[in-house]
């Protein structure tokens, strides 16, 4: 799913994202969604998320 557009990033869903320190890299990082801190409808980079374990970052891909 893309994770450029916030309908489709859900709190409780599995996503990758790219954390702030790691852009330039690609390195992502795997988690839950606990909350969603975009609040455009899309956005080019992936919106930007924060994970139960407290990392934020913008979504890359969404795990079903």
């Amino acid at each position: 799913m893309d994770g450029n557009k916030r309908v489709n990033v859900k709190i409780g869903a599995e996503v990758s994202i790219v954390l702030k320190e790691h852009q330039r890299s690609g390195t992502l990082t795997h988690g839950i969604v606990e909350k969603l801190l975009t609040n455009s409808p899309n956005h080019p980079h992936g919106i930007k998320v924060r994970l139960e374990d407290g990392q934020v970052g913008r979504v890359k891909a969404i795990h079903a």
